[in-house]
């Protein structure tokens, strides 16, 4: 029976592999070539594409995908889902990270963090939205895709339990969006001064 369950787990870990996005890894990837050749331009392209394709993501997920699912039949909902998590639970958090992680550093290479510079209280302003962001995502975004998808993957998974997380991961999504949309005003005004 041990082995079964271990078979099974195995399985289900090489089915989710099979899923991930994994082409997403070309944006960290950028920017710590960046950061090692102190490239401004790949810094700032992996910090704009990842941050692009991030607020994209949280903005289609719940002003568009969250709406649609609501009005699906449970079992094409199920269908949706079972795809959707695999895809985004290595997607949002790289993208995240990227975007958060590079932005630091160009703010530090322009020397926006220094205590005489003008665009020092907006570069903080962005920082807190981004740990908000980020105690959110991998606070709560994360933990409930994780939990959604090993909940699919029993042989009589609670659907009540996967839609009631996954509503809650789209709504949530939305509220990152218009977040991401307030620091996109703030990189807009230090863009421009």
């Amino acid at each position: 029976m041990e082995s079964t369950a271990v078979t099974t787990e195995s399985a289900s870990s090489a089915h989710l592999i099979g899923k991930l996005t994994w082409w997403v890894w070309i944006f960290p990837a950028v920017m710590v070539a960046a950061l090692i050749r102190h490239s401004l331009y790949w810094l700032d392209f992996s910090h704009v594409m990842a941050g692009a394709l991030w607020t994209g993501t949280d903005i289609f997920m719940g002003f568009i995908l969250g709406p649609i699912l609501r009005h699906l039949a449970p079992d094409q909902r199920r269908a949706v889902i079972s795809w959707l998590i695999p895809k985004t639970i290595l997607y949002v958090p790289l993208l995240a990270l990227t975007t958060g992680i590079a932005g630091w550093f160009l703010a530090s290479w322009q020397h926006m963090l220094a205590p005489y510079s003008p665009y020092r209280p907006w570069v903080f302003l962005a920082c807190s939205v981004i740990a908000l962001l980020t105690i959110q995502g991998f606070g709560i975004l994360l933990p409930n895709s994780i939990r959604a998808y090993g909940e699919l993957q029993k042989s009589s998974p609670d659907m009540d339990k996967v839609f009631r997380l996954n509503r809650r991961n789209n709504r949530l999504a939305g509220f990152q969006g218009v977040l991401q949309v307030a620091i996109i005003l703030v990189m807009a005004h230090l863009t421009v001064g």
